[in-house]
């Protein structure tokens, strides 16, 4: 069966000439040092596409991360609640600022609330919640638990570009919203990142720590503070700032690939669709399903082998608590959490990925399923 790329789509043909020549420009002009136009004007068009006051972009989801902990003021010494269900970026910005990851039980996405309240303790200082494959917890409730405890609330909302919940962006709820602009993302450039906020203060901050603590911010005169190099090159700004342009029809196509794979599982037996609740207006990001063979780890693990790629099977998630790099920490075990990601299929799909391809994917998952059984 043919794997072959689609035809490129109008927006798709625009935004590569549109970069091609914003590219061949760059090239064209004497280096400059202080040079960062495309990358400012790429912050401006992601405040105005996702409703916020203000973007930063930066090199990574995981700087964007660690840029927010660190412009919130998180430091040696804090704690940071965490959902167990969460994946290794997100503990190592965390432990990039000196504080704890602390990690609360978590299923579906979504929090619980019970142990959340108690593992806050006189050291936290921020929830950290993390939106896998776009699902957000109860994000009106959490914003409430944060404002009554005097909590910073810093999604990680690297897989959930394009989702909305309650009829507002993820990542536009909290203090801060950490985004990744990685290849596979809705939105991607390569490598790359940002942050949104409505906080001035913080997004000054945010863009000094990002460049040495070269840059004023309030309560912090220019190279006062110590930060990292952790700027968007502007070749990477010029890609994302092509494919921001064509975002409605990425979040399109994305949805469409998911439900098309999962429309083709109807008659995969054990495994069945997880739906999204009526808050979310979801971007489809990988297609989830509940496992309920024997062994579904080594399901998908088998899948992966078989070409179809997958978070368990191929990049191992897992809770955190069972990761071997982190366990000189001795995290809290999750038991929801855990059970709910052993038992989860999630599709990696790509812009790349053709109908074809996808009707491959679904007819080896039914395969290996009824085999399984």
């Amino acid at each position: 069966m043919s794997h072959s790329t689609p035809a490129a789509t109008p927006g798709a043909t625009t935004m590569r000439a549109t970069a091609l020549g914003r590219l061949a420009e760059l090239l064209d002009r004497s280096p400059d040092p202080a040079g960062d136009g495309h990358a400012r004007a790429l912050e401006t068009e992601l405040a105005d596409r996702f409703e916020a006051a203000h973007a930063v972009v930066l090199s990574s989801g995981t700087a964007a991360l660690h840029v927010a902990l660190g412009a919130s003021g998180i430091g040696d010494g804090d704690e940071v609640l965490v959902p167990g269900a969460s994946v290794v970026m997100t503990l190592v910005a965390i432990r990039l600022t000196g504080a704890m990851p602390v990690l609360v039980d978590s299923a579906c996405g979504d929090l619980d609330f019970d142990d959340l309240a108690a593992k806050t303790t006189v050291r936290t200082k921020a929830v950290l919640p993390v939106h896998l494959a776009g699902r957000c917890a109860d994000l009106a409730r959490l914003t409430a638990y944060c404002a009554d405890r005097g909590l910073r609330l810093i999604e990680d909302a690297c897989q959930a570009q394009g989702t909305q919940y309650d009829g507002r962006w993820a990542g536009t709820f909290g203090d801060a919203g950490c985004f990744s602009t990685k290849d596979g993302k809705l939105l991607w450039s390569g490598e790359g990142g940002y942050l949104l906020t409505d906080d001035a203060g913080l997004a000054a901050r945010a863009r000094s720590f990002a460049a040495h603590g070269f840059l004023p911010a309030p309560d912090q005169p220019a190279g006062s503070r110590l930060g990292h190099n952790y700027r968007m090159p502007e070749p990477v700004a010029i890609i994302a700032r092509g494919n921001l342009a064509r975002f409605d029809e990425l979040l399109a196509l994305r949805r469409r690939q998911t439900r098309h794979l999962l429309d083709q599982l109807t008659d995969a037996p054990g495994l069945t669709v997880i739906p999204s609740d009526g808050r979310h207006a979801w971007n489809g990001y990988a297609p989830l399903l509940r496992v309920e063979l024997d062994r579904p780890r080594e399901f998908c693990a088998r899948l992966a082998e078989r070409g179809v790629p997958n978070s368990a099977g191929t990049y191992g998630l897992t809770t955190a608590d069972r990761l071997p790099s982190l366990k000189d920490l001795a995290l809290s075990a999750c038991p929801a959490a855990r059970a709910d990601l052993d038992t989860t299929l999630a599709v990696v799909v790509h812009e790349a990925d053709t109908d074809a391809r996808l009707d491959e994917m679904a007819r080896i998952i039914t395969e290996e399923a009824r085999q399984w059984r």
